[in-house]
């Protein structure tokens, strides 16, 4: 049997396909810009008959009543990544389940924390030899789940790209059930930039040589960076990330790819999330690379670029330096996720640099709040702890705490924090005799 007439037997329709989940069975439904919505969304309205069924998922991002609604929602759910709706699952009191994973490392996850039965992916058309690509996220980590399940049903989306690289795809003969839809693809758009934040990425952006490979994270400060590094020449990228920013700089030309000295001429990634733009480009674009986790985020795979600048931003510093990326408190806001990796990787790298970032401050209901803190609040998870901290940055400046003693560093971080708290910091130092 050929793969067409295969593929001909398996199709079916997303109502079909969700019948050969099982009560008491972990399903995987996606990540990020690459999730089965239409599967997922057959998957609820099946929620009577199931029992003891386990949700996994990371980081989705569209509406979906197995995520969004609270009341008679008999399941339960497991992430590595605590996006949007993840989050709302845990404030609607449902059980939810984290665990805290460096992505270079998210096979583990895949294999032994929530190994699922049925895997549901989201994947482009098939190419002449019947293989599918896991898209945009897919290919980040569905190679591990596609191992693990004893089942898998893909969801064929014209809109998804086939993406270039190593362990994308998946072929026909793999699956259990095919289901086909014409849907667009969870964006994201760019987030507004305010004063400060921009102040803060022009320090940073300061830091950035010509011909230096690049990896930026999500948000607005990394947004900012990327947008302002359209002066400089001869970039690079290996990054966990492949973002909206990134695209501007490939299309505008200041990415070339020349000298990272590790897959030269390739943009390396392991997902990406932005505009309908973004995903169109990377359809069976030669110039980009995509690959797994354990590839991209490796510290060693890291190292072999040069000049790596690994950019990336934290919720909270304490006055040595310890980075609070995922967590304040006991409520967890996101995830561990690659930041150690190319921490570690970036230094590692020839010439390379490590930059955490944040504004020295917010406001909350009119009162200022310092994200400089002489202690982290009780069950604060440490993101990175400080002596894997390198450069520190905030709007009032950038300083490599690396070759610094505890003292010194200690005193340059109070030089970072927004002037109205750097009295109180002092007088915390002291106290306990820090400085």
């Amino acid at each position: 049997m050929n793969w067409v007439n295969e593929y001909k037997q398996k199709l079916t329709n997303a109502k079909e396909a969700v019948k050969i989940i099982n009560s008491g069975e972990t399903v995987y439904v996606g990540t990020c810009s690459s999730a089965a919505f239409a599967l997922t969304n057959a998957l609820w309205n099946r929620r009577e008959e199931l029992e003891n069924i386990k949700i996994a998922s990371s980081l989705i991002l569209k509406p979906t009543p197995l995520f969004d609604q609270a009341e008679e929602n008999p399941f339960t759910f497991e992430t590595f990544f605590m996006g949007s709706k993840e989050r709302k699952v845990r404030d609607n009191g449902l059980k939810l389940d984290y665990t805290s994973v460096h992505l270079s490392q998210i096979d583990i996850w895949c294999k032994k924390v929530s190994r699922p039965n049925v895997c549901l992916l989201e994947v482009s058309e098939p190419d002449e030899n019947g293989y599918m690509c896991f898209g945009p996220s897919g290919i980040a980590l569905h190679k591990f789940l596609k191992e693990s399940a004893d089942r898998v049903i893909v969801q064929i989306n014209k809109q998804t790209p086939y993406i270039f690289g190593q362990n994308n795809l998946i072929h026909v003969s793999e699956t259990d059930a095919i289901i086909k839809v014409d849907e667009k693809l969870s964006t994201l758009e760019n987030p507004e930039i305010d004063e400060v934040t921009e102040k803060l990425s022009k320090i940073i952006v300061d830091q950035v040589p010509d011909g230096a490979t690049i990896q930026l994270g999500l948000g607005s400060l990394s947004t900012a960076i990327g947008f302002g590094l359209d002066n400089k020449n001869d970039l690079g990228i290996h990054s966990e990330l492949l973002s909206e920013p990134m695209l501007e700089l490939i299309v505008n030309g200041n990415v070339t790819n020349k000298y990272k000295g590790f897959m030269d001429g390739k943009s390396v990634f392991a997902f990406a999330l932005g505009s309908t733009k973004l995903y169109k480009y990377l359809n069976k674009n030669e110039k980009v690379y995509g690959a797994e986790f354990p590839f991209v985020n490796d510290p060693r795979i890291i190292a072999k670029n040069k000049k790596v600048i690994s950019i990336n931003t934290t919720m909270a510093f304490d006055i040595f330096g310890q980075a609070a990326s995922d967590s304040l408190g006991w409520k967890q806001q996101s995830a561990t996720g690659g930041q150690l990796d190319f921490v570690r990787g970036a230094q590692w790298s020839e010439g390379g640099k490590s930059f955490i970032a944040t504004t020295s401050s917010f406001i909350k209901e009119g009162k200022r709040i310092s994200r400089i803190v002489a202690a982290l609040p009780a069950g604060t998870a440490i993101s990175t702890p400080r002596s894997d901290i390198q450069y520190v940055a905030t709007e009032y400046g950038c300083v490599n705490l690396k070759i610094l003693n505890m003292a010194d560093r200690i005193k340059a971080m109070i030089s970072l924090a927004h002037p109205d708290f750097r009295d109180q910091l002092t007088e915390d130092a002291k106290k306990f005799n820090l400085i």
